[in-house]
């Protein structure tokens, strides 16, 4: 069960105190709603009706999960061994949407499980980042969290349950989703290996700040919320990945990292994918969480100490190019 922590009142007070934001007076008592502002709501994958004035670690977690900088180079993780693929990926040639628009976090991890996914499958879809204080892009739906994907004005919510309806739209033909192995390991990508990242993204106060360098220069935040938000933001995950290593017996987020890894390629089990010549939905889902992190430290060294990296590889030529279009303005 998420444990949560009340930061109404005396609760903001307390962290505006111990990132240095308290003061007294005018300037303090707006610094306590900005800060209250930023940290309001949840991305608690598996809670769909949580009080959006509570927060939680999982929730905090997913909703500044590790990012990618674009400006970095491509493929980071990229092996020195060549390889060959079977099979060209799936196009998703009877389901054909007219209009996919995905609302997401661009850090968020279960965002980019949903965007491995439409790549993979060659559907173009819109991306509209939402901005995580006011939410301002999603007011128009009851459902607060995010991804919403909207398909031809349909919408879908829970990046699990998006991708299973989205695959069975493509394969009507087969009405079973995953077997017992890939459920297995889907959910382990939900339960556990999400809980690796945020220990060893914000594992050191600047590596926080740099985070939330990035998150806050790439979404939609006024100057103020920016500046806001990068400070309050990183101080906040910053001390929840330390709330995450206790509640998960981490003692050594590196060494926790490599080990998912390890026991990722141990259940590949000599095979290209799990899914045997191409990859199935587990393989995606790994895929698109650990995606955030290629061009991050945490990332290489994970390539670096485990043999993840020819999977990896693999993955990143199965699922291509980005499926992103522009909106039309």
């Amino acid at each position: 069960m998420i444990r949560r922590v009340n930061v109404n009142g005396n609760g903001v007070a307390a962290l505006s105190r111990a990132i240095g934001l308290g003061g007294g007076g005018a300037t303090s008592a707006t610094n306590q709603r900005l800060l209250q502002a930023a940290l309001y709501g949840t991305l608690a994958h598996s809670n769909a009706n949580s009080n959006p004035h509570w927060l939680s670690s999982r929730g905090l977690a997913d909703r500044f999960g590790p990012l990618a900088p674009s400006s970095f180079p491509h493929g980071v993780l990229a092996t020195r061994f060549s390889h060959s693929l079977a099979k060209e990926p799936p196009r998703a040639e009877k389901f054909s949407p007219k209009d996919v628009v995905l609302f997401q976090y661009e850090a968020c991890p279960f965002c980019n499980k949903v965007k491995a996914f439409l790549d993979y499958n060659k559907i173009p879809y819109e991306v509209v980042e939402v901005n995580p204080i006011s939410k301002k892009e999603i007011k128009w739906s009851d459902y607060k969290k995010v991804p919403i994907l909207k398909i031809d004005g349909e919408q879908m919510v829970d990046s699990s349950d998006i991708i299973d309806k989205l695959f069975q739209r493509i394969h009507p033909d087969n009405p079973a989703v995953d077997g017992d192995e890939e459920k297995k390991w889907r959910g382990w990508v939900d339960n556990h290996l999400v809980h690796m990242l945020s220990p060893n993204i914000y594992r050191t106060a600047s590596k926080a700040l740099e985070s939330f360098d990035y998150i806050t220069t790439h979404g939609n935040f006024s100057f103020t919320e920016r500046i806001m938000a990068k400070y309050t933001g990183a101080a906040a995950m910053y001390f929840v990945s330390k709330k995450l290593k206790k509640r998960h017996n981490i003692t050594d987020e590196r060494a926790a990292l490599y080990e998912a890894a390890k026991t990722w390629v141990d259940a590949l089990n000599g095979r290209q994918f799990l899914g045997g010549l191409n990859p199935n939905l587990a393989d995606l889902a790994v895929f698109g969480v650990l995606r955030p992190i290629r061009h991050l430290k945490s990332g290489r060294d994970m390539v670096e100490h485990t043999s993840i990296g020819d999977w990896y590889t693999r993955m990143e030529s199965a699922v291509g190019e980005s499926s992103r279009i522009k909106a039309e303005k």
